[in-house]
């Protein structure tokens, strides 16, 4: 078994919602297939993955670092005692001679290919990949998994009240396809209106537990206490990354003076940063809520990683909820036991959000069984990895 081709494109997300500190507007993402000398029907195999949504594609990095180095390698090197492509190892070629720390666009880049391989490998056994990531780490699939709706971002014109606005139309789509809780964003207008939108999406969800709020880190530590202390009577199901991802600081001081559950880590990229967080966050066992996100974080073999960091610290995976939004971490939240996972059912296409054919019920969902992750389901990411791999 050899890698023959590593094949990289650049995606543009459609649409441009906006949340407190970005436009997404123009952003993209990296899509990656990486080619194995084996055939299934006539075709070789091959592994897809992309490095999850809310960065921007890393086509540089992977081109003229990660991809030389692995085609480069001696095929043996990187593969498993029983003959496989280990992902382990791929990592490390794709890392060779990087400097510790720095990550960051590094880590997302490094985490397409990684992940190329779980989807390469579950595909070569002809199983969805949960299964393939239960297997490995000694763990039965679930056979489904919390899911909840991500949206509520701002658009131009929006109404914060009345039963006619375009955020409780947004929300009541939710809860009519099958997800049983939301999350919304804020931070970007005044307190007051923000309170008022909260307002509006709790009515129509009808349980301030099913919603949670995300300030995608926009406030400083007075604002972000101050929130803590408007947010609290309203006994909502999380609000997330309060402030600045690496200010553990004033993540602590929120912990310290809100009984309600917070939730951060999408932004961290690496081991090292999820065990700062554990030893100076103020996080709590049993209450808050990670977010780390494979695709952000140099796949799968480091996000195992962060999970032996919780467990060692006290904490419970069934409180990792991984960012991302999409098929790949469906399979990983299944494969691995997680608490649950979030959808993107209304932005950031092609990638966002799971095909018809992988649809929630009573707020939760289960992978379909095609091979690897089921990229290949979503008719408008099909095209795109048709493209790629011709």
């Amino acid at each position: 078994m050899r890698i023959t081709a590593i094949l990289e494109r650049t995606v543009t997300l459609h649409g441009g919602p906006a949340n407190a500190v970005v436009d997404f507007t123009g952003h993209t993402v990296s899509l990656v297939a990486l080619r194995a000398d084996a055939a299934r029907g006539g075709r070789p195999v091959t592994g897809v993955a992309f490095d999850s949504i809310g960065r921007f594609a890393q086509g540089g990095i992977l081109r003229e670092r990660m991809a030389p180095r692995v085609l480069a390698a001696a095929p043996e090197a990187l593969l498993d005692a029983a003959g496989r492509i280990d992902p382990a190892r791929v990592l490390a070629c794709a890392l060779a001679g990087e400097k510790p720390g720095g990550h960051g666009d590094r880590a997302a880049a490094a985490a397409a290919l990684e992940l190329a391989c779980w989807d390469l490998n579950a595909k070569l056994g002809d199983e969805p990949a949960c299964a393939t990531i239960a297997r490995h780490f000694g763990r039965a699939p679930a056979p489904a998994v919390e899911v909840y709706a991500a949206g509520g971002y701002y658009h131009p014109g929006d109404d914060p009240g009345g039963d006619g606005d375009r955020l409780r139309t947004e929300m009541r789509g939710y809860l009519e396809a099958g997800y049983g809780a939301v999350k919304m964003k804020i931070g970007a207008a005044p307190l007051a209106e923000d309170l008022a939108r909260i307002e509006s999406v709790i009515d129509e969800v009808g349980d301030a537990g099913r919603v949670a709020v995300d300030a995608n880190g926009r406030f400083d530590r007075a604002a972000a206490t101050r929130w803590a202390a408007a947010l609290a009577p309203l006994g909502l199901r999380w609000y997330e990354e309060p402030g600045d991802p690496l200010d553990f600081e004033l993540n602590r001081a929120v912990t310290a003076c809100y009984d309600g559950a917070v939730a951060t880590g999408e932004n961290l990229f690496s081991v090292a940063d999820v065990t700062n967080l554990v030893r100076y966050g103020g996080m709590r066992p049993g209450r808050d809520v990670f977010q780390m996100d494979a695709g952000l974080s140099y796949g799968l073999t480091e996000y195992a990683r962060m999970l032996g960091v919780l467990e060692g610290h006290g904490f419970d995976r069934r409180f990792a909820f991984p960012h991302g939004g999409h098929l790949i971490n469906l399979h990983i939240a299944a494969g691995l036991g997680l608490g649950g996972c979030e959808a993107y059912p209304g932005v950031f296409a092609p990638l966002g959000g799971y095909p018809d054919c992988c649809a929630p019920a009573g707020g939760r969902i289960a992978p379909t069984d095609a091979p690897g992750f089921g990229l290949e389901q979503k008719a408008d990411l099909a095209e795109l990895i048709a493209e790629l791999t011709a």
